[in-house]
Order: structure tokens, then sequence, then C-alpha cells
């Protein structure tokens, strides 16, 4: 294995620090004769351990080691997969290194453990090439990555010779993307000082989809036409949801990204505080070759808080323009952002001669929202309807209708008032209780 390794080109940014280097290092030791066994078989207990934590949080299952292989082809970020996600196959010199190491990584697909497993009396490489994986949810696992991944592994499989995986992976490459961009639906700020890279995969998200939100059809409809509008490159707007709590308002952002991700919708978190960081977020995603919504939850600021000059800086103002694959969606229960005081309002102060300057200053940060969306607290009829939809969903609830809605009713008065959100948790209680 070691001598495969070590003759891969494109490729060879797996690390030495990698599995397959770890691995491959071992397989050295073995076939030298370099090594105490307990020591060598220490070594392999420590890479089968680090494997399996792969596994586990993508949700692999089978043959780990192929879906290892896979995954390192699927999320190898170089100059050839990067204008392959782009154009899929295409001519050039690069392409003989690039079979080369689809050589390589054939004979690796077929490497045979039995003589190492044999002679130390272990049995760990037979274990994870029939590998049963207990069933996780979605929320445990990232099923889009561990789906992608097992595909282009057993089409590796089935591969003849380093042609056909060529034209497998390239074309891998092309429908799915490359890279963690192109494998996790969303992202958060987590920056890693020896890559230098600002932002990591966030492998746990929701399933919610716009039609688990009761009502609110002329907002909803209102986001998806933005939203198709900037896949489909033309001219759309960033858009601010405000309004009551408990509205839906981040479900409808979360939703969205759900409908578009297979159309090339990505989405990253930014809290406030790291604001300071959205430059360098968008100097990594600028040149990708996806849609980027900037996702920024429960969006407000006090008066002593300055973070918004970032992000008026990015949005629109600074010398370099927003790039046209990247937009901004923001939640938040205040309309204009930022705390205004009355005093804001008068020229007439103590500390500031011009007070409305420092009010038209507050306000410009919303107007940079092109779209503005409001989701409002709902009567007291759309919440029973809410309840009563809500309800269907779960066939163990058997209240009539009536009776539900006398206790939604209760339920509100105690738990926060009127509320997409409150008519959910008392669902969730009812089906709760049902279940029990």
């Amino acid at each position: 294995m070691y001598r495969l390794v070590s003759k891969l080109v494109i490729y060879r940014n797996a690390g030495e620090d990698s599995i397959l280097f770890r691995l491959a290092d071992i397989c050295q030791q073995f076939y030298t004769g370099g090594y105490i066994k307990e020591n060598l078989i220490t070594e392999i207990y420590i890479e089968i351990n680090r494997l399996l934590d792969i596994a586990t949080c993508y949700g692999f299952d089978k043959n780990l080691w192929h879906n290892y292989l896979a995954f390192i082809l699927a999320m190898s970020e170089n100059p050839f997969t990067l204008v392959s996600e782009k154009t899929g196959a295409n001519e050039g010199t690069v392409n003989i290194f690039a079979k080369s190491d689809f050589l390589i990584f054939k004979q690796l697909f077929d490497y045979d453990f039995f003589e190492i497993e044999n002679k130390l009396g272990i049995n760990c490489f037979s274990v994870i090439l029939d590998y049963k994986a207990v069933v996780k949810s979605g929320h445990i696992s990232n099923k889009s990555v561990s789906g992608k991944v097992q595909e282009l592994s057993v089409a590796i499989e089935n591969a003849a010779d380093e042609g056909q995986i060529y034209n497998i992976v390239t074309g891998f490459y092309k429908k799915y993307g490359v890279g963690k961009f192109g494998l996790n639906k969303a992202f958060r700020v987590s920056y890693n000082k020896d890559t230098g890279e600002v932002l990591a995969p966030i492998t746990s998200t929701g399933d919610m989809v716009l039609d688990d939100i009761i009502g609110y059809e002329a907002q909803k409809k209102k986001l998806v036409e933005n939203t198709e509008a900037f896949l489909n490159g033309k001219a759309a707007n960033n858009v601010l949801l405000f309004g009551d709590a408990g509205t839906g308002k981040s479900t409808s952002i979360k939703a969205v990204l759900n409908m578009y991700y297979s159309r090339g919708l990505r989405m990253i978190e930014v809290f406030k505080h790291e604001f300071k960081d959205l430059s360098r977020i968008i100097a990594e995603i600028k040149n990708r070759n996806y849609r980027f919504i900037i996702y920024m939850d429960d969006l407000s600021f006090e008066e002593f808080e300055i973070e918004y000059k970032y992000l008026k800086a990015v949005i629109e103002g600074g010398l370099e323009t927003k790039p046209e694959n990247v937009l901004i969606y923001a939640t938040s229960n205040r309309r204009h952002l930022i705390r205004e005081t009355w005093s804001d309002r008068s020229d007439m102060s103590q500390d500031e001669l011009h007070r409305s300057d420092t009010m038209q200053e507050k306000l410009s940060l919303a107007a940079r929202f092109g779209v503005s969306i409001g989701f409002y607290k709902p009567s007291q009829q759309e919440y029973f309807n809410i309840v009563k939809e809500l309800a269907k969903k779960h066939p163990g609830i058997k209240l009539p209708y009536e009776q539900l809605c006398l206790e939604a009713n209760k339920w509100e008065l105690s738990h926060g008032g009127i509320s997409g959100r409150t008519a959910q948790q008392f669902i969730n209680y009812l089906a709760g209780v049902a279940e029990g």
C-alpha cells in the first residue's frame, strides 16, 4: 500500500496524517518487518477508530474502507477537481496524472488485508469491510453526504479500469460538486489555523419543509420567488424576515435550503459576533460553483453595539462588491434591527448636535435589505387552524375539534401566547401523551 499511496499526484493533498497515509505507513512497517507486534496492532486500532468516527459522523455502511476512499475523492479540493466541478470531464495533460491516481485508487479498493490480519491475529479489517451500521436519524448523521459517497463507492467498485473511474468521478463532481461545499448543505464559522479556512460543515441539519408552516402563504411565496431568481442567476435581493416571535421566520429560511439544496444552494450561519469575519467568509466562497445564503438569525443590535457596521459594508458600501453568488437572509423581531430611542429622533441632545443623523445611520441597515417580509402573530382563529392542521400529522391525537381548540387555548395562556411555535409545542405535548 505504501508504494501505491506514495505515487499519488493530484490526490496527495489527503495529508500525511490522514488515515490513508497512516495505514500506508503501517503496511510499510509490516512488510519490511521493522515493527513490534503489539505496537503495530495499537497503531492499526487507532486508525480503525478514526475510520469509525468518520463513518459514524456521515452514516457510512457496509464496506467502510471503500466508503472512506470514495470520501477522499469526493472531498479533495484541488485544481483538477474544482475545474471538473464546473464542467465535468476535460481535455488536458492533467488527465494523465488523474487517470494514474484513479488506477491507484482502484488498487486500493481491491487491497487485501488478509495477510496482515492473519499474521497479527486481528480481524478489524474484515469487520470494516462488512460493517452493519446502527440506523440513525438524519439529525445525527448527514444522510445527503452518506448517500452520495456510498453511491460513488459502489460505482468505483464496479468499474473495470481507471478510464471508467475517471468518467465516474468527473461525472460525480459535475453533478454534486466537490469538497465540503459540494457534499454539505450548511456551514458555520470555525477558523482552521492550519488551512486558513473559515467555514466548517454542519453535519446535522433538520428536514423541515415550507408546508410545515401553516398559513403565511404570501410570505412564503415572496421568499421562494426571490430565492428562485437568485438560483436562476437573475437579480435578487437580500431578505429580512421580521415580526413576532414563533411565527416561522427561521423555519422558512431553513426549509428553503432543503428545497433548493439539490440545485446548488448552500447556507452559512453567521452570528453577530462573527460579522468581522464576513469578508474572509465571502473570499472563501465567491469563486465556487454554488449559490450561498448567509443566514443571520434573530438579528438585532443595541445602541452600544457596532457590529452592524461590518454588515453594512458587506451588503453595500464597501469597495469590493458582494459576489453575485451570495445573498444575505436575516430574521429579526425588530423591523429596523437597531434599537432606537426618542432622543434619536431629536436634533436637540446634550451629547450630540445632530441625533437625527444617528437615526438615519441606524435605519440605513434595514434599508439595505431589498425585500422585507413581515410575519405577524396569528389571530385566535388562525391559531386554532394551525393547531388543527398540525394535529392531522399525528394519528394518535384523536381529540374532537372543539376540545382540541379548548385545550390549545389553555396551553397558549400559560406558554407564551398565540404563535405557530406555541401551536407546535402544544401538538408535541399531545403527541407525547398519546404515544406514552
